[in-house]
Parts: structure tokens; sequence; C-alpha cells
């Protein structure tokens, strides 16, 4: 039996259908950071970015359009780290204290992914709400300018501990401007891990706007 061009040019293309079929769509890039507007308000404590010192992230997830914001890195870094939290996280930013001029509220396109960023832990600054915070920097050697400056240890975001950020938050040494009667009391008897620690963090989350 004789094979017309046609027909084997039909094969051919059945061929590459099926092959065709056997690849996954690739990935679709990450959602760039978005910048903080005036009503963002914190994922856990349902107050307003703006009312918060220091470093600020944001988590996105392929179920919701928009970021979670959080007022301080390390609820950031807590909410990937508890077992209740969503899983499908796309993106993770958090600002680069290196490139931003300002402690209190980090300028518009200072931010980082927290996955290639370097964090300085213990050190002397206090982040929201009073907390110790994990400061991150894009580069190494502006963390370490950090640390020689206001103490601590510089560590990969799979290196925090995670009774760093889910453990209970010291308020004796309130960050450089902040007395202790300034800091939230609430969050000194943050429980230090497991379920508790999971509640602790999660009895507000209201979804942000």
């Amino acid at each position: 039996m004789k094979i017309g061009r046609a027909t084997w040019a039909g094969i051919g293309l059945a061929i590459l259908m099926l092959a065709g079929c056997g690849k996954e769509a690739p990935d679709a890039p990450p959602p760039a950071p978005a910048e903080v507007s005036d009503e963002a308000t914190g994922h856990y404590c349902g107050m307003l970015l703006a009312d918060h010192e220091g470093p600020k992230g944001q988590i996105h997830l392929a179920s919701r359009e928009g970021p979670l914001w959080f007022s301080s890195v390390r609820d950031t870094i807590a909410f990937l780290r508890l077992p209740e939290e969503a899983k499908d996280v796309v993106a993770v930013y958090v600002n680069d204290m290196g490139k931003a001029q300002h402690w209190a509220q980090p300028e518009a396109g200072t931010w980082v992914d927290a996955h290639s960023a370097w964090f300085v832990i213990d050190s002397s600054m206090r982040g929201g709400m009073g907390a110790n915070e994990a400061v991150p920097f894009a580069t190494e050697s502006a963390a370490e300018a950090f640390r020689v400056k206001h103490g601590g240890t510089i560590a990969r975001l799979d290196d925090i501990p995670d009774a760093y950020v889910l453990g209970p938050v010291d308020l004796s040494s309130p960050m450089p401007g902040m007395g202790a009667a300034d800091a939230d009391p609430a969050d000194a008897d943050r429980p230090a891990d497991g379920d508790d620690a999971a509640e602790a963090h999660g009895h507000v989350q209201h979804p942000d706007h």
C-alpha cells in the first residue's frame, strides 16, 4: 500500500501533537513585588503597615490576587514556617535595608527576594511591634556592615531558627526610640512553639486590601 505525502504529513503532525502533550507548560514568572499602599494592613496584627517601624514583608499566593502584607520580616517568615498557613506561595519579598534610606518606613523599590537575601538576627534593632527582627539585605557585605554596627549574626532564610520567628517576644530591650510603654504588651505573651505558637500568630488574620 502506497502512502501519499499528505498522509505522511498528517502522521508527522499527530506525532508532534502527542509529544507536546507530554510536556509541562513552562512555569509562569513570579509576580513582581507590590508597593505598600496607605491601606495595606498586616496579615496577623490587622494594623496599618504605616503604623509600624522597620522592614516589612509581602507574600504572594497562587490562590490570591494581591499580596499578603506583614508588618515585620519576622512575621513574614513565621507564615512560611507555620504548618496551617497556605503553601501555594509563589513569591516572598522583604525590604532590602541596605538600599532603604529610612528604617521606619523603607522606600518604594527596596524589595528583595527573601530566598536570596541575607538576614541579620539578634541585632539591637527592633521591628514592628517592638519584636526582635530578621533584618534583610540583598548582599552579604551590607549585612556584615549592619552586623558590625548593631550586633547579631548573619543567616540565610532557611537557616533562621524556628524559635526566633515563632518564639516569645523579648521586649526588655526596645528598639531605639521606643520606650517599653510604647511596645505592644500582647506580644510578650506569645507562646514559644507548637500549636500555641500557631494560635498566637493566627488569632487575627484579616484579609489585606
